[in-house]
């Protein structure tokens, strides 16, 4: 029995005999996991509500307990017209901006695909490693995919934690600073074959039209059965229309992955739209030895999948590509070059699909989103999973649990008001929480988290102080 039936067999209960362990193309979740029928949704959602287990496993939420608030009456300008070129963390924002999550928790969508974590640490070869992990370095971000609604900012010392069996990994997260606001994060495989950490403090800036996030702060994949480490950060993302006009996300920049091992590297350029939208959503890359020769080329989109090929075949399609290009490409319109910036940015129409060349092979593929998402703030069902409050849950979390915040609370149940009120009340709290510590002349402590360096970069970064999971919560603040 292989490491990767080792796994499956250990987290579904199903017998490696007989089940192929293969990866859907098409729906690449963990065989075995019951798949939630999200078209006859069942609204589970309040507390107390726990939903029923098949075979052992847990059926999360398919659905949140109220629809998302409409935005489409809230003038927005007379706020953000005072706000251009600032970082946007320092300015209190209305709840019509918000999604009913807190920021850390949005961090914990980074495990949506974590069985390409599973995967990789099953490879014996460090190419089929690295393009995994560029795989999972890409996924990490789809769920942002027409996200338009900005996660609540924690709480310093706000924690969440996610157990998930089904998928094989534990979660703990923590706002470890407010000023700059830094959340650390760091999860383990159950079978104790990867340890994914790191520390995120993303930039917002509002530049007129448009609001972007640079998120900085380095992210570390530890193999632990290959004793390999790979770091990378992620791209920036941008929200457009933030005033008027059909909001839209890109993401863009580039992502290098390395692995410190190794020498490897996968560099991904994420890029932009472009004047007329033909880049939008589009990744291309390549993975390169410690010489710098080419070993692999990765393409795709990050709203929808990722290909690799070898570098031969590449070229050799693109020659045939350019050869074949022989039809004059029509120039364009000279008022369609015209930046219509007094009003909105087209949001551009792209193709549904990624051209995939004859010889590649699948690395990833997004999952299919709920029917219902529109009405659920475009949340996957991973993620219509993450604020579910089952009954005597609260005993057992941390008194500093995102799940525990009224505000967010509120606000998923559809009570604006009551939202908006508790979000005012416990930002005053932390403001009066601040100023004591000042009078009294003393210093936050982190509690799960500590500074230190990153031992594969060296770079400034939080390590997990451990101890979490042993459940001592004595001594937490009262952040609510």
């Amino acid at each position: 029995m292989d490491c990767e039936e080792e796994f499956f067999d250990a987290v579904t209960g199903f017998d490696s005999d007989n089940s192929s362990g293969e990866f859907s193309e098409a729906n690449p979740r963990v065989p075995g996991v019951i798949l939630v029928d999200t078209s006859k949704s069942n609204g589970i959602g309040k507390v107390g509500e726990r939903p029923p287990q098949e075979n052992g496993i847990q059926k999360h939420r398919t659905s949140l307990p109220a629809p998302m608030f409409t935005r489409s009456d809230f003038s927005v300008w007379s706020i953000l017209k005072k706000c251009i070129g600032l970082e946007l963390s320092k300015i209190t924002m209305p709840i019509a901006f918000n999604e009913p999550l807190s920021f850390l928790q949005r961090i914990t969508e980074y495990m949506e695909h974590v069985y390409l974590l599973h995967k990789a640490s099953c490879q014996q070869k460090p190419l089929e490693r690295m393009q995994l992990v560029a795989a999972f370095a890409v996924s990490a971000v789809a769920s942002q995919w027409e996200r338009t609604g900005k996660p609540f900012n924690p709480l310093l010392g706000e924690t969440y934690e996610l157990i998930r069996e089904d998928l094989g990994f534990r979660f703990i997260s923590e706002q470890v600073s407010h000023h700059p606001p830094v959340s650390a994060f760091h999860s383990e495989g159950l079978k104790e074959d990867f340890l994914f950490h790191g520390s995120i403090y993303p930039k917002l800036k509002f530049w007129g039209k448009s609001v972007e996030a640079e998120p900085r702060g380095t992210i570390t994949l530890e193999l632990l059965r290959h004793k390999e480490a790979y770091t990378w950060t992620n791209p920036t993302c941008c929200v457009h229309n933030v005033i008027i006009g059909k909001l839209w996300i890109e993401q863009y920049g580039t992502v290098e992955i390395v692995n410190h091992r190794t020498g490897d590297k996968c560099v991904l350029h994420f890029k932009p739209c472009g004047l007329f939208g033909k880049e939008l959503h589009k990744v291309e890359g390549h993975i390169q030895d410690k010489n710098k020769k080419k070993l692999f080329i990765i393409y795709g989109k990050w709203t929808e999948c990722l290909w690799g090929i070898d570098p031969v075949s590449y070229e050799s399609f693109r020659k045939q590509e350019r050869r074949g290009d022989h039809l004059k490409k029509p120039k364009p319109d000279e008022d369609s070059l015209k930046a219509d910036s007094d009003v909105v940015d087209e949001v551009p129409e792209t193709q549904e699909t990624v051209q995939v060349i004859p010889g590649s092979k699948l690395l990833w593929r997004v999952n299919t989103r709920p029917p219902n998402s529109a009405q659920m703030y475009n949340f996957t069902s991973f993620t219509v999973s993450l604020n579910e409050l089952e009954t005597g849950m609260e005993k057992i979390l941390a008194p500093t649990d995102c799940r525990l915040r009224p505000d967010i609370r509120g606000m998923e149940n559809g009570n604006m008001d009551l939202a908006s009120q508790e979000k005012e009340r416990l930002e005053e709290k932390q403001r009066e929480a601040r100023k004591e510590r000042a009078k009294e002349d003393t210093e936050w402590k982190t509690r799960w988290f500590h500074q230190g360096r990153n031992p594969y970069t060296g770079t400034p970064d939080w390590l997990y102080t451990g101890g979490y999971f042993e459940r001592n919560f004595s001594g937490c603040p009262d952040i609510y």
